[in-house]
């Protein structure tokens, strides 16, 4: 494993350092936050860019005084976007490196292996972007900033379904896909659930290996069950190989998209260009004026200016502001709990609301957060592979919900990708 520490604003150690006396009780050491993140694999783009918003609120907090009056680092690893390393990472965080407090990288798959280790520990666990992690653990010291909100795979999907239920005609059944994954079967799980909710009749229900890299033979599939919708769960690599095989194949269906991750990152969407036409997918936020909360767009504006010289996502839509909020939120609750007591700070995460870049944040059962942040987007219009084209809030479009909605859905798909 890879390790980086990252250090800012940390006083010089002084001759008590040198004589081997004890530093942890001194009030100048820094408050090491230890966590895996994907900066190689196909979760790197995300991951990087989380990295970098984090890191800045790092060095905006040590500018203004650190945590509880004390420097902030952080010591990193590498996840390579495999989970397979995860546990390790959150051993050594723990058991060797001695961090104070730990947290989660980005991805459900990269999440789930580490709460073993987390819950072996008795350490309070805020994660970044999971779906249904702690579902199947229910343990009490765990919270995560992920925008769905309680009963998380049926409310990250529900938004598909209710575009759905909006057009005319409605559909009337609906094709599920899925990775062989952890967030790709949790989500396929709220897509059923929700089409039982809204009386969809399953006509296709599959899941692929996580290592297909030919999605023709399966759009093909898809495609000869005739339904009127199709909800795809899947990561970035498979999001992009779907995609390029509904495109090639001409899939005709009226709605096409659902939980798709890597369609909201910069990259793909220039890689793509005017085959995300007619493609509604979940999406977290975008700078809409309906979902420009205080302080947000000045932080964007500040993650753009260091984005393009740490070769990250250059506009940082999806996951920074998130990032940056999840750092926000740990650091009210140790603040609230006065120290770094693991049970006190789990309270006070349970207890309160907390003022983020993203709006205010309240957790609920499971750690969940009890309101929903979810919308889905549309992409319309899009021509070639232009970065400009994705920069304001009218490409992609919100879709849903009504309270942040700036545009209608181009409807069916088949006819609106052009």
């Amino acid at each position: 494993m890879r390790r980086r520490t990252i250090l800012k604003a940390v006083p010089a150690i002084g001759a008590a350092a040198l004589l081997g006396a004890p530093l942890r009780a001194r009030a100048a050491d820094p408050i090491r936050i230890g966590f895996g993140m994907a900066q190689t694999g196909p979760l790197a783009a995300n991951g990087k860019s989380a990295l970098l918003a984090m890191e800045i609120w790092r060095d905006d907090a040590n500018a203004k005084g650190g945590l509880l009056g004390r420097p902030i680092e952080y010591v990193t690893y590498d996840d390579q976007s495999n989970p397979s390393t995860v546990p390790g990472i959150y051993t050594k965080l723990l058991d060797v490196d001695k961090v104070d407090l730990v947290i989660s990288g980005y991805a459900t798959n990269m999440i789930a292996p580490a709460m073993p280790v987390i819950i072996q520990h008795n350490r309070t666990f805020l994660s970044l972007f999971g779906l249904a992690v702690n579902s199947q653990f229910h343990y009490p010291n765990y919270f995560t900033v992920t925008p769905n909100g309680v009963n998380p795979t049926i409310a990250g999907t529900i938004g598909f379904f209710e575009v759905g239920e909006a057009q005319n005609p409605k559909p009337k059944t609906v094709a599920i896909v899925a990775a062989d994954a952890e967030y790709s079967r949790a989500s396929a799980d709220g897509a059923r659930t929700n089409a039982k909710k809204f009386g969809w009749n399953v006509v296709y229900d599959k899941t692929y290996p996580p290592n297909t890299t030919d999605f023709s033979p399966v759009i093909r599939a898809i495609q000869a069950a005739e339904p009127d919708a199709v909800f795809v769960a899947s990561y970035p690599l498979d999001s992009v190989g779907m995609v390029r095989a509904a495109s090639e194949v001409g899939l005709k269906t009226k709605l096409f998209g659902g939980g798709m991750v890597g369609l909201q990152t910069t990259s793909v969407k220039e890689q793509l260009g005017s085959a995300l036409n007619g493609i509604v997918n979940y999406d977290f936020w975008i700078p809409a004026k309906t979902m420009q909360f205080p302080g947000v767009l000045e932080f964007i504006k500040k993650y753009q200016g260091k984005a393009a010289g740490a070769g990250v996502d250059p506009l940082g839509y999806y996951l920074a502001p998130w990032a940056y909020s999840y750092m926000q939120v740990l650091a009210a609750a140790v603040t609230g709990a006065g120290g770094l007591d693991q049970q006190k700070i789990a309270d006070f995460l349970r207890d309160n609301t907390f003022k983020t870049v993203m709006g205010d944040i309240k957790f609920g059962e499971d750690g969940e957060l009890a309101e929903s942040h979810a919308i889905m987007v549309q992409f319309q219009h899009v021509t070639g592979n232009d970065l400009d084209q994705f920069k304001d809030a009218k490409n992609p479009i919100v879709v849903w919900p009504a309270k942040y909605k700036n545009g209608d859905v181009l409807y069916p798909y088949d006819t609106a990708r052009g």
